[in-house]
Formats: structure tokens, C-alpha cells, sequence
């Protein structure tokens, strides 16, 4: 069925289609119509950053920014739904068209630039928040803030969001805001993310919990960056790791027509690069510092990877995409695999 509904959608301009599929699962979910077409995966609780997942299987942000569907994406079982990017104020993002479909690579390439109605808007959606599963929300900072003010965004983005999260997510790693992926790296991250767990404990006393902060960071990175980015995570004392966003890379797509274009490579292509930083960022951080994977899990063969890489849990989109509601399922029953084999 999933498989219908998808060669109708993609016969539409990617970001329409994108719109129009969201403002369907949406209408399906107020008729209370979803439960009669999808079936989530069984309970198969993680407990992790204090917090407790239904199940391993969450969606990555960027496919809800502004928290108008997570509701819905919640019926299709996943444990959880990582909605954003969001900025302090509202932006168009990038100029049109930015998102572009590779069918033959099962691959996407965006270049949406963080385009959102700004956090004051998610929080209002966030108060009719009806899923029942782990609620993330993905923050950043707004294009013509200057790199030096990032922390400024980022804390009011934090603020405003800390009392509703589940957890919060820093976004430093997209590649289509300008220089936000400085923001990865030396006195920059110490900067923000020390600055940022100054606002945590002092939120956390006066909310009575502490959210945990995870920074989700790109695959782009030699050894040398990663053992940086991860010393500087661990001295901060941040809860948790996203790994990874989409890259700047094309390995993979060389033949596409759209390998010209810029933006972030999502999908089946970044599978092996998303799993081997993993892999590297668990041998920095160990268990202390837990790794939520992301970055092409297309398969059950693709989730178990990214778990025996040191994943703690994991994230699907762009092959969600491709393969509907079927693939959260593959994925949960990958991870239980994996975790009754260990």
C-alpha cells in the first residue's frame, strides 16, 4: 500500500509532497483513522538519559519543524519524535527548490536552511502534545545571528522549549546555515556548550528536572576532529551524542543528476560513513556519553551495524521516506535481535 501511496507522491515536486503527505497523516490522525492502517512494533522498552523509550526506534528532526504532526508520526510506532530544527525568530530558510530526491540512490539532498515558524510557535503546539512516547526538540540558531552570538540563540531556544522537552537537541552540524558547523569545533564548542549547561542547571532548579542536552554532529570529520569534538562534549558533561546529520560528501551519487546540487546527502549513501563516526565517537566516549545513530539505516543489516558501532538507540528519516511505516518495524525488530543475542 505504502508503496502506491509513495509513486504518487513522488510524481509531485519533493517539497509539496513533503507538505501535502504531513497534511494527510495529519487529517488521518484527527479521524482517528491510523490505527486501522498501521501497526507499531511491540513494547520494547530502553531506558536511557533518565528517560524511559517505548521502543528503540525514533525519527530524526527536520521532518517536523514546527511541531504541527508529531502527534501523528507518534501513531506510526515510533518511541520517539525529535521535532525542529526551531530558531529564536521565524525564517523562510533557503530559496526554492532545495530539496531534491536521488530515487535510484534512495538518497535526499537538502538545503532547507532552517526554515520554521520560530519557537514561540512549537511551544504552542507542543502544549496539545496528545504522544505518549519520548518528545525531543532540536534547536539552532538563526541565520543572520552572528557566529559570535550563537550561545544567545541557542539559550532562548532552551528556555523556551526546557519545560516541554523530553530532551533537547544543540544542531551544529547542518551544513546549510552558514557558518553553523564552526560552531563544532574548539573554543566555539567549549563557548556554547558550557554556556549551555549553565542554563540547564539553572532551568533544572527552577522547572524541579533536569532535560538532557544532546549536540548532534556531522559525519564529516577526520580522527583528529572527532577526538577534539568528543573531548570537549565529555568535559562539558553533556548527556548524550546524535550521530550523525547529513554530509557534505557525494560518494555514492557521483552519477546523479542532482550531484551538482548543494546541500546536506541523506539516505543510503551515508550508511557506512554514518556508522564508521560512530564507531570512532564511541571509542572517545564509551558508555558514559550515549550515541543515538542516525544516517542511512535503510535495513535491518544497517540498524545492527549502528548498534555493535556503539548506538544506543536509533533514528530513521530519509529511508523512512522511501520505505513507509514498514521500516520502523524492521528496525525495532533489528534491535531486539541484537540486544537477545547480547
Amino acid at each position: 500500500m505504502y508503496s502506491l501511496l509513495r509513486k504518487c507522491l513522488f510524481a509531485l515536486d519533493p517539497e509539496y509532497s513533503h507538505e501535502l503527505s504531513l497534511d494527510c497523516l495529519g487529517a488521518a490522525q484527527r479521524l482517528h483513522l491510523l490505527d486501522k492502517f498501521v501497526q507499531s512494533p511491540a513494547d520494547n522498552p530502553v531506558e536511557l538519559f533518565g528517560l524511559k523509550f517505548p521502543n528503540p526506534v525514533g525519527l530524526a528532526a527536520g521532518l517536523d519543524k514546527n511541531g504541527d504532526y508529531f502527534n501523528a508520526l507518534g501513531q506510526l510506532g515510533f518511541g520517539f519524535v525529535e521535532i525542529g530544527t526551531i530558531t529564536p525568530r521565524p525564517q523562510g530558510g533557503n530559496p526554492k527548490p532545495r530539496l531534491f530526491r536521488l530515487e535510484e540512490e534512495r538518497a535526499i539532498i537538502n538545503r532547507m536552511g532552517f526554515n520554521n515558524k520560530g519557537v514561540d510557535y512549537l511551544v504552542e503546539q507542543v502544549k496539545k502534545r496528545q504522544f505518549s512516547g519520548v518528545l525531543g526538540i532540536n534547536i539552532g540558531k538563526n541565520k543572520e545571528t552572528p557566529e559570535e552570538e550563537a550561545l544567545s540563540d541557542y539559550r532562548i531556544c532552551l528556555e523556551r522549549a526546557y519545560a516541554l522537552a523530553d530532551y533537547v537537541t544543540v544542531n551544529i552540524s547542518s551544513p546549510n546555515t552558514p557558518g553553523l558547523r564552526d560552531l563544532q569545533f574548539g573554543d566555539n564548542l567549549k563557548r556554547l556548550l558550557e554556556g549551555l549547561k549553565e542554563s540547564q542547571g539553572r532551568l533544572a532548579d527552577e522547572h524541579g528536572r533536569k532535560v538532557p542536552i544532546l549536540v548532534k554532529i556531522a559525519p564529516d570529520m577526520d580522527d583528529e576532529a572527532i577526538q577534539s569534538v568528543a573531548g570537549t562534549i565529555k568535559a562539558a558533561e553533556m548527556e548524550g551524542v546524535i550521530a550523525t546529520n547529513t554530509t557534505i560528501g557525494r560518494e555514492g551519487v557521483e552519477d546523479s543528476d542532482y550531484v551538482g546540487e548543494a546541500g546536506g546527502l541523506s539516505g543510503s549513501p551515508l550508511t557506512d560513513k554514518s556508522t564508521e563516526v560512530i564507531a570512532s565517537f564511541y571509542q572517545e566516549l564509551g558508555d558514559d556519553t550515549p550515541i543515538i545513530g542516525v544516517g542511512g539505516i535503510d535495513s535491518a543489516a544497517a540498524a545492527i551495524a549502528k548498534l555493535e558501532a556503539g548506538a544506543k538507540l536509533l533514528q530513521i528519516y530519509s529511508s523512512f521516506i522511501y520505505q513507509g511505516p514498514q521500516l520502523i518495524r524492521d528496525v525495532a525488530d533489528a534491535y531486539q535481535t541484537h540486544q537477545s543475542n547480547q
